[in-house]
């Protein structure tokens, strides 16, 4: 099939499902060929038409330490005093990528993550 870009859901679709279909495709032949074009259209499509939402960083965090079983004191090895525990998870006071690092180490996340500035 001749691939142009996606513009209809349906086209998408297909592309979709034919991507799956030859996604185990030899190296250096047409069909890896074809393979490599539908991803490219297929991440132009998804980067025109699908918008994550975005994380707040202070319930990203709350929600791990719940699911962890964790308190504020918890994290002071992390972050700082109590003080400081208490200023970050208030929203008072900014992660700095030095707290990011080590909280993307401790909760296994990635430190963007915690850098991102929409508290």
């Amino acid at each position: 099939m001749n691939w142009k870009i996606l513009k209809t859901k349906e086209d998408y679709q297909k592309a979709g499902a034919r991507m799956i279909e030859i996604f185990n495709v030899e190296p250096d032949t047409l069909e890896r060929e074809e393979l490599e074009l539908l991803i490219l259209l297929i991440k132009d499509y998804d980067d025109k038409n699908i918008t994550l939402p975005s994380l707040n960083v202070l319930e990203v965090i709350k929600i791990k330490m719940q699911e962890l079983g964790l308190k504020s004191k918890d994290l002071e090895p992390i972050i700082g005093s109590k003080g400081h525990v208490s200023a970050i998870l208030s929203g008072k006071r900014e992660i700095t990528l030095k707290m990011a690092q080590k909280l993307k180490t401790f909760f296994g996340i990635p430190a963007e993550v915690f850098l991102h500035s929409g508290n």
